[in-house]
Order: structure tokens, then C-alpha cells, then sequence
């Protein structure tokens, strides 16, 4: 589990193809000593997408990525020297800035614009089908692993405002319009609706 709150930017070091080209190796380089403590096995929420770290050496760590994930997220696009929103896995007791975030990314999302809005930027996405229904006003999503506020909702678009502290501190900052981000739908709207399905059904 994860909340959102991203604490590194990494930058993609190498891409090596496996299981006969279909799926991908990565190896990522963090910040200094922003591995203390990781052991192989650990989850790394990546840009929105929980992977599994297969190796670990100084500041760089590997993982290994499936055809299903690279054809369901944005992954597949990355290339050496894309930058990427790193999160650790959530410890009892650790601050809970955020939203729960499991890192399993429900669609790719397309970014229509981004507008000045006094002192922060007004971005705005359209989701994929089926998930306009999940996202509401005031409620929580996930975008490439931040943890962000909807300020807007209407039909299949989205929007939300970007303080120029998260585009600082985030990979955010270098998305434009015409590009794609992975979403990741509050927790809470999935169980919500799951539940409306079954209202008035015989217990």
C-alpha cells in the first residue's frame, strides 16, 4: 500500500527485453541513500504502478515488468532518461498524507490542457471508458502516483490544480498536453459501486 505522496524522482537507467521480447527489465536510479533500507522483494510504487524490486546496487534498483502491464499503462513508453515518480510502500505508524493507494493503475488517461489559475495550473484529463463513474468532485485520484484533489468532474474528463510545489518536487512537471498518465480510482469509489450493484439483492 502506498498513500500517494511521492518521495523521489527517478530516472530510467536501462530497458532490457525478456521472456522472448515481451516483457521488460527496467533499471532505475534514485536520489542518494533513497534505497537505505530496501530489500529485494520490496514494492516500489512506480509512477502509479506497484512493481517489485529484483535487484538492488547503489542507488540503482531493477524491475521487472509484464506484457499485461505494459500494455495497460504507460510503461511501455518509457525510455532511458524518463523520469518517474518513486514512492515506498506505507509502514504501520508512517504519516498518512494522502489517500490509500494500492499501486495497481485501472487506466491510462489523456491529458487535454493545462491552464493558469492564479497561482497553481489547471490540468485537465479525459479517463478511459468505465471509470468516469468512480471520480467525483472534491473526491481523491491518483495520477502517476500522486495523490491529488479533483477539482472538476464532467462527463469523461477531469480536472485538477497543480501547485507549482508539486511540479517541483513531482515528474509532473514535465507532462504536456497530448500525453497519457496512469490512473489509479479512489478505493473508496471501487467498494462504493460494488456495493450499489448489489442493493435491494436478496442477502
Amino acid at each position: 500500500m502506498f498513500t500517494g505522496i511521492v518521495t523521489a524522482i527517478g530516472t530510467i537507467r536501462r530497458l532490457t527485453p525478456i521472456g522472448a521480447g515481451q516483457d521488460m527489465r527496467v533499471a532505475i536510479a534514485t536520489p542518494p541513500g533513497w534505497l537505505e533500507g530496501v530489500a529485494i522483494g520490496a514494492s516500489i510504487c512506480c509512477s502509479g504502478c506497484c512493481l517489485t524490486v529484483v535487484t538492488l546496487a547503489e542507488d540503482v534498483f531493477e524491475v521487472e515488468i509484464s506484457a499485461e502491464s505494459l500494455s495497460r499503462t504507460t510503461l511501455g513508453a518509457w525510455a532511458e532518461g524518463t523520469r518517474i515518480n518513486l514512492e515506498r510502500s506505507l509502514r504501520m505508524g508512517d504519516e498518512m498524507g494522502g489517500h490509500v493507494v494500492s499501486g495497481h493503475v485501472d487506466g491510462v488517461a489523456d491529458i487535454l490542457s493545462v491552464t493558469p489559475e492564479n497561482g497553481s495550473h489547471r490540468w485537465l484529463f479525459r479517463l478511459p471508458p468505465g471509470l468516469a463513474r468512480f471520480v467525483a468532485e472534491k473526491g481523491s485520484i491518483t495520477v502517476d502516483g500522486v495523490s491529488l484533489t479533483v477539482n472538476s468532474a464532467e462527463g469523461d474528463t477531469f480536472g485538477v490544480n497543480l501547485i507549482p510545489h508539486t511540479t517541483e518536487v513531482t515528474a509532473l512537471g514535465a507532462l504536456r498536453p497530448g500525453g497519457r498518465v496512469n490512473i489509479e480510482i479512489d478505493m473508496l469509489a471501487r467498494y462504493v459501486a460494488r456495493l450499489r450493484q448489489f442493493e435491494g439483492a436478496p442477502a
